[in-house]
């Protein structure tokens, strides 16, 4: 398996600060986007302490079947998706203990989105609103759903997508990693193919710049020029907020 990928990430025109991290590992074949929350010192923490420790569990950390919650045979899939899962639990526990210890850091957050390719799948799994798009035969499909209150506002047919866009309630997310002791995490597993693209963005990206735009810079260009491209056009649009994208790209698959 060879996978190309670059990640960059720009503050933005308007912030002074950037919350988002990243994290990019080639030998786990590992993706991370986080995008902190609670201000200047809070937000950038968490999402430090999100990208770390899930490096940390996938790397360094020999956890036991039992301990994951895993039967003997269930498997290597599941396996890996309860470890994945387990290490972005950790994160979120590892930011609210922070929180608490430490009132400067009261409040504090981070979506966290993770991509894992190994044994032929990827797994993704995400909190919060960054978001992960898989682009594959010349067609980008959005592979995560928003934990935000206006994506629920959407479900219950009570904004439009285009409404939703533009809401005042529209940073709010009903999910993110350290608010509470534990949260839960979605997963998902699909088989990857040669030449799929895989991209991971903080919502500074995805807030103004479309779906098929996003498609087509991946699909029209490398991973790094992709990025470059992508982060461009989010901070001509008014860069209101930090700005993160990670691009994986399938080379050579199983």
């Amino acid at each position: 398996m060879r996978i190309t990928s670059c990640g960059t990430t720009d503050v933005g025109v308007k912030r002074t600060n950037n919350e988002d991290n990243y994290l990019i590992n080639d030998e786990l074949n590992l993706f991370v986007v986080c995008d902190g929350m609670g201000g200047h010192a809070g937000g950038e923490f968490a999402s430090a302490i999100a990208v770390n420790t899930v490096e940390e569990v996938l790397s360094s950390m020999e956890l036991l079947p039992e301990q994951l919650g895993v039967e003997g045979d269930d498997g290597p899939v599941e396996l890996t998706r309860e470890k994945l899962r387990y290490a972005i639990r950790l994160a979120g526990k590892r930011i609210f203990d922070k929180a608490k210890e430490e009132p400067e850091y009261k409040g504090m957050g981070t979506t966290a989105l993770a991509l894992l390719v190994e044994g032929g799948n990827a797994f993704v799994a995400h909190v919060g609103d960054s978001r992960g798009y898989l682009v594959r035969d010349g067609r980008i499909e959005q592979l995560t759903e928003d934990h935000s209150l206006v994506n629920e506002k959407i479900k219950a047919g009570l904004l439009t997508p285009e409404e939703a866009k533009n809401h005042k309630l529209k940073n709010i997310i009903t999910r993110s990693l350290g608010y509470m002791e534990d949260v839960e995490i979605d997963i998902q597993v699909r088989a990857i193919r040669r030449g799929d693209r895989y991209v991971l963005c903080s919502d500074g990206l995805s807030n103004l710049v479309e779906t098929g735009e996003i498609g087509e810079a991946t699909l029209d260009f490398g991973p790094q020029e992709s990025c470059r491209r992508l982060i461009d056009l989010a901070c001509e649009r008014g860069g209101d907020d930090n700005v993160t994208v990670v691009v994986a790209r399938i080379d050579e698959a199983p």
